[in-house]
């Protein structure tokens, strides 16, 4: 679950701060700053035709894939029905929060896992981005500018109801942690870490990397697909020590 890993990260980024101060940029497997002609992670044809995915009977087109006022829900029996805010949002500001949480609630690695989080916590957090309080390591970094606007434009009630909604589903393992002291090679691209082609390897060293566990799903923003951490050998034993 990607609280437990966000531990790791920790550990595994303290590591690494002193280099990355010195050469002053960011580490891409914790910020995955997309390069400047942003695509997707994989490219998929938009050929105007259904879609599909796995355990789900939908057929969505790529169009209603990427329609963020009306959020596609490949498996509306996996969650409660989620309000219009979520599902919807309100045009032309408020995206619906179920197109980067995901519908489940889990998120994506460039957005948060809500589910199951206190519904005043998630409000605070709102009130934060909104005042300042809350801002992103990376200024440029898109998807935190983005919740940035929204938060400013939703009204409270619509708050309100967005946080008690993803504080009422159950959080489930959504990213599968891998001890390993090599993983595949990736590179940024949607905002996430994507293997390359390939499947060339490379050592860990004091990394997390994070990816798809099915990276055509995923950009189907399929909320039945989860993601594969890989930590260095022994990251585990550490951090349930703490």
């Amino acid at each position: 679950m990607r609280r437990s890993v966000g531990f790791l990260a920790f550990a595994a980024l303290f590591a690494v701060t002193t280099q990355s101060r010195a050469a002053d940029v960011p580490p891409p497997w914790a910020f995955a700053v997309n390069p400047p002609i942003t695509q997707l992670a994989l490219p998929i044809t938009d050929d105007g035709l259904p879609k599909h995915v796995a355990g789900s009977s939908l057929g969505l087109t790529l169009a209603q894939v990427k329609e963020p006022f009306n959020v596609p829900d490949w498996h509306p029996d996996n969650h409660p029905p989620a309000p219009d805010i979520v599902a919807h949002g309100r045009k032309p500001s408020v995206l619906g929060c179920g197109f980067c949480h995901l519908p489940n609630g889990l998120g994506r690695p460039e957005n948060a896992g809500l589910a199951g989080l206190p519904a005043g916590y998630i409000a605070q957090q709102i009130a934060d981005f909104r005042s300042g309080a809350r801002q992103s390591a990376i200024a440029d970094l898109a998807p935190p500018k983005l919740m940035v606007a929204i938060a400013k434009a939703a009204t409270d009630d619509e708050v309100k109801e967005a946080a008690a909604y993803f504080a009422s589903l159950d959080l489930k393992p959504w990213i599968r942690v891998v001890e390993a002291a090599t993983v595949p090679k990736s590179h940024v691209a949607g905002y996430m870490l994507v293997p390359d082609a390939g499947g060339a390897r490379e050592p860990i060293g004091q990394r997390i990397v994070e990816t798809p566990e099915n990276l055509a799903q995923t950009e189907l923003r399929d909320s039945g697909s989860g993601f594969v951490a890989y930590v260095p050998p022994g990251a585990s034993r550490k951090v349930s020590s703490w």
